[in-house]
Parts: C-alpha cells; sequence; structure tokens
C-alpha cells in the first residue's frame, strides 16, 4: 500500500482513551499498529495540552506486541545491550545507527522473502551475517557524521569483509571495537573539558 501523505491526528485522553480525528472514532493500540502496518502517518498529541506523545506511544504499541505470544521480535541480549547504552556516551549515534539499520531492512525485505522461501537452511544464516557487515559499516560511518578522527580509527574489516565475503566480526571483537570507541570519546570529552578550563582562565 502506498504511504500516505495524509497525517491524521490521533488524541490521547487522560482516562487512555486514543481518538481518531480523521475517521471521528474511538482507537485502540492495535488500531494504531495497523494503521503503522499500512503506511498510514499519524501523530498523537495529548488532548489537554497539545503534546506530541507519538514517541511514548509507539513505544507502548511495541510493548504490547513482544507480551503476544509468539511475536518476541527483541531478542533478551539486544535488550540488555540497548539498556546498556542508556547514559552511555555511544548513546547519541545509536538512533542513527538504528535507523539505518532498519531502513536497510525494509528496502530489502522483498529480496529476503523471496530467498529465504526458495532458499536451503544456511542461506538465510549468510544474509543476516551480510546484514551485520553492512550495519557494522553504516555504524562507521554514522560515527563518521559526528567525528571523522573517531570514524578513522574503527576497523575497515566490517567494509572489506563485506567485499570480499569475509565471516562477521564475532561479538568477542565487537565488544572491544566498542570499548576502543568509548574510551576514544572519553580522551576527546577530557580534551574538550581542559579547553574549555583554559578559555576560563
Amino acid at each position: 500500500m502506498a504511504k500516505s501523505t495524509d497525517v491524521t491526528v490521533i488524541k490521547k485522553y487522560a482516562n487512555r482513551r486514543l481518538y481518531n480525528t480523521g475517521t471521528s472514532t474511538y482507537v485502540t493500540l492495535d488500531n494504531l499498529a495497523n494503521m503503522v502496518k499500512s503506511n498510514e502517518e499519524f501523530v498523537v498529541q495529548d488532548a489537554k495540552t497539545g503534546e506530541d506523545i507519538t514517541h511514548s506511544v509507539l513505544t507502548q504499541i511495541i510493548f504490547e506486541q513482544e507480551n503476544k505470544g509468539g511475536q518476541n521480535l527483541m531478542p533478551i541480549t539486544f535488550l540488555r545491550q540497548l539498556i546498556r547504552f542508556y547514559g552511555d556516551q555511544m548513546q547519541m549515534v545509536i538512533p542513527s545507527y538504528l535507523e539505518h539499520s532498519m531502513s536497510a531492512l525494509t528496502t530489502e525485505q522483498e529480496s529476503y522473502r523471496e530467498k529465504m522461501g526458495s532458499a536451503v537452511a544456511q542461506t538465510p544464516i549468510k544474509m543476516i551475517e551480510a546484514q551485520v557487515r553492512r550495519n557494522t559499516e553504516m555504524f562507521r560511518q554514522a560515527m563518521g557524521m559526528f567525528n571523522p578522527f573517531l570514524a578513522g580509527t574503527l576497523p575497515e574489516a566490517a567494509a572489506d569483509g563485506a567485499k570480499a565475503g569475509a565471516p562477521s566480526p564475532s561479538p568477542a571483537e565487537l565488544d572491544k571495537d566498542l570499548k576502543a570507541m568509548r574510551e576514544e570519546l572519553a580522551r576527546m570529552q577530557r580534551r574538550l573539558e581542559e579547553i574549555d578550563t583554559k578559555k576560563a582562565d
């Protein structure tokens, strides 16, 4: 279904009821989930203050979907890693990284479905490994947008591996890379603080 150019306003009232101003009907979180799947754009506003609360409502939809039997998309390991990034110096690049990753996956989903429907059992694993390599390279590029010097310290193995068909980095290697990035960010932060201190003097 084509993506709608119209944005529907959903009002959320104090009693937690959701009101679709486009259809003049009350809706549920499941209704909103179906709107998302149908590419219907909407924003959710607090009915009293007019505050945009779309983010919290979408998060609530994910929570509801994850609690339905057999629909868990987020592995426990992923959830633990995501929680660790809150308040971490790497937090600033995570949204961009996840957005790029999901965008790439959405673009290739039809190809994935075709290949997974006809390929042997090993093929999906190789496809996932290839996606991990692409995601790692996108992460490196995202870091480059924030700091080109830091991006240069990241390993080129992800890009080279994707071209050569080499295995994706192991969890230990990725942890090592992330640790190196955190240390580099910490050093940069200390330098900035020293510069600020000198300016103050």
